[in-house]
């Protein structure tokens, strides 16, 4: 009987698996032939199935850009910046479907460490930083030996100026790994998909209009109560919309 189950979920994995490649083979037939309506139906197929890629994210975004739905491309490219934040084709299509959106901003000002220290983290995936992050502790342990085990003073002194070497290295990727794991895991972003959506003052459709956002805009979800979300955008602004307007990223 145990056997038998083990044989059946490993059909049903195997055939959606299947499933996936034929709609992931079909969805680039589509865009290549420029039906990106059809693109996007097979794209979003596969991720309604519970399955996600930076590929998947950046193909469903070029054909959103494509029909000229900003909104969904800019959500997507979000999406599939968070996977693989290195990727600067990511970033550049990103900024020409922003550059299309109605709202300009002005960013608060950042201080100037902190911003070095996320493109740093940025130039890999949060992958590579664990990669790299667990090479370090075996760094650690390889310097660790030679300096316990070395008979001549020389190379106890170069094993033990490495392991500290390593260590820090050990302690930046990773937090630089958390770091990355947090941010991609974390659901407090979110762009709005509506064409235009009225920012109010309580959560409360008769409250006070305090500003107005358009479609492809992005905003930090600070709390939510019922189906209003309280948001902050980019220049400090903050206020009530209804969560139906935006979408997490």
């Amino acid at each position: 009987m145990k056997k038998i189950l083990i044989y059946t979920i490993l059909l049903v994995v195997s055939f959606s698996a299947h499933a996936s490649t034929s709609r992931w083979e079909a969805g680039n037939r589509a865009y290549i032939d420029g039906n990106y309506e059809k693109a996007i139906e097979e794209y979003s197929v596969i991720i309604d199935g519970g399955e996600y890629s930076m590929k998947l994210y950046y193909n469903l975004a070029n054909a959103y850009f494509k029909q000229g739905e900003m909104g969904k491309a800019i959500l997507y490219y979000n999406k599939a910046l968070r996977i693989a934040p290195s990727q600067d084709d990511i970033r550049h299509n990103l900024a020409l479907a922003e550059a299309q959106t109605k709202d300009r901003i002005t960013v608060i000002p950042e201080f100037f460490l902190n911003r070095w220290l996320r493109t740093v983290r940025n130039a890999m995936s949060c992958t590579a930083w664990s990669v790299l992050s667990l090479l370090s502790l075996a760094l650690i342990l390889v310097f660790a030996l030679l300096f316990l085990l070395a008979s001549r003073i020389r190379w106890r002194k170069v094993g033990f100026y490495c392991a500290v070497c390593a260590a820090v290295l050990f302690i930046v990727t990773t937090a630089f790994a958390l770091s990355s794991r947090k941010d991609m895991l974390s659901h407090n972003e979110a762009i709005v998909l509506s064409s235009a959506i009225s920012v109010k003052s309580s959560p409360d459709r008769s409250a006070t209009d305090l500003f107005v956002l358009h479609e492809g805009t992005k905003v930090r979800i600070l709390s939510e109560m019922d189906e209003w979300n309280e948001v902050v955008i980019a220049d400090g602004k903050k206020g009530w919309v209804e969560a139906k307007n935006i979408e997490e990223i």
